[in-house]
């Protein structure tokens, strides 16, 4: 990538993001919420479009001068529409934990009822955390899942939506490596009359594969990021019944944002015209075997995986029995010092703190992006094991580390 404009402008900021892409060039990035988008969708984000205020929608905006704006963002709800069979999508959300806003504010009063999963068995801040909006204004419980198996207790969800009657349930997670029943937790907001929001934010791009099974059509609504596993413009997206949309777009504009990020919006359609190619299912299909891949070899080195394995593009490490000695932080380190990028997360039954947990989160969205396969996912395995095991000794760090550009070097990066 060349940066001449900016080096012509302001040489600190060019050296900044010319190091970045280094850093993606040389490193393995295993953040299982990261991917690398496509020149293209980069292109788009980094268009004149920054320049263009749109407040409003395709055809009724509150500023002229928009005829393209709006033809961007209809090409985006159009192609959403079609990869999700969604009735009504908004595509103007700043992020996923803004999306997640519109539908609390489109559809509950301060103080109504939540229930949604615990932040360290696999939940999101947006979804009713107290050092969260949603924790501050609304009145939330969370469900769990089952700590011995780590899968989501179905059972205990709907026993707790008896007893505690919530407006809205919310589904969908940022570390829980299983494929979601949706119908279950639907069963579970309509015996208590309850709305049911299903935040695909990780699960975005096997959704629309077809690789995970789908809530649109099930849940009263469906949320999202479109720049992780579907590799579109950095942002978020709600889709619901054409019942609600009126509502949503409310809580979207004027309710929680502004003039959209048109230029995001932009690499939205473009990522999501790539989504709609034959070639982006055989992605999520190798997204989620090199998950499958990674998580095996993990295993027969030793490591517990949360609920033994996975289905999706992510695998949940518990350090506890394997590595006692060693917490998610450590091995984070450890592990970026290697060239290797991942990140501390919390395990159902947690015992350390969230700033410091007892395991580690793993995906493979932007290493399938780079071309690797299941091989290469089993020997990023092997390289992981090595320094979780010697995370204080320098020169297995420093051998990984030369292992590790090996990889990437066979797996060029935005050349």
């Amino acid at each position: 990538m060349e940066h001449e404009h900016v080096r012509d402008v302001d040489p600190a900021v060019a050296d900044a993001l010319e190091g970045e892409v280094d850093r993606q060039r040389e490193t393995l990035q295993m953040i299982a919420s990261e991917n690398h988008a496509s020149q293209a969708v980069i292109d788009a984000q980094g268009s004149a479009l920054t320049n263009k205020y749109a407040e409003g929608y395709p055809g009724s905006r509150y500023y002229g001068g928009c005829e393209y704006a709006d033809e961007v963002e209809e090409l985006a709800i159009d192609r959403a529409q079609e990869l999700f069979g969604a009735e009504h999508v908004n595509v103007q959300p700043h992020s996923g934990t803004q999306a997640n806003q519109a539908v609390y504010f489109a559809m509950l009063e301060p103080g109504d009822k939540i229930l949604s999963l615990d932040l360290t068995h696999g939940g999101h801040l947006s979804h009713g955390h107290p050092a969260n909006f949603v924790g501050q204004l609304y009145d939330v419980e969370q469900y769990e899942v089952d700590a011995e198996t780590g899968y989501l207790d179905y059972e205990g969800l709907a026993e707790h939506a008896e007893e505690f009657e919530p407006d809205i349930i919310v589904s969908g997670y940022s570390a829980y490596p299983r494929e979601i029943e949706w119908e279950r937790i639907q069963e579970a907001a309509d015996s208590v009359d309850a709305l049911h929001l299903a935040d695909i934010a990780h699960i975005t791009g096997l959704v629309a594969a077809g690789v995970h099974s789908s809530p649109v059509g099930i849940a009263d609504f469906v949320t999202g990021s479109t720049h992780k596993t579907i590799r579109a413009g950095r942002g978020g997206i709600v889709m619901c019944d054409e019942e609600y949309a009126d509502d949503i777009d409310a809580a979207v504009f004027p309710g929680g944002q502004g003039g959209p990020l048109m230029h995001n919006v932009a690499g939205k359609a473009v990522g999501f015209k790539e989504a709609l190619e034959p070639e982006f299912e055989e992605y999520a299909e190798q997204t989620v075997a090199n998950a499958k891949a990674l998580g095996e070899q993990l295993a027969d080195n030793g490591f517990s995986l949360v609920s033994e394995g996975t289905d999706n593009h992510l695998v949940l490490v518990d350090l506890r029995e394997s590595h006692p000695d060693t917490s998610g932080g450590d091995a984070e380190e450890a592990l970026e010092e290697a060239g290797i990028v991942l990140n501390g997360n919390t395990v159902p039954g947690e015992t350390r703190s969230a700033f410091d947990p007892s395991g580690i989160r793993a995906g493979t969205p932007a290493l399938t992006t780079r071309g690797f396969d299941e091989e290469d996912c089993r020997t990023v395995a092997d390289l992981i094991t090595r320094v979780v095991d010697n995370p204080d000794d320098e020169d297995v760090i420093a051998e990984v580390r030369e292992d590790v550009q090996s990889l990437c070097d066979a797996n060029p990066l935005y050349e």
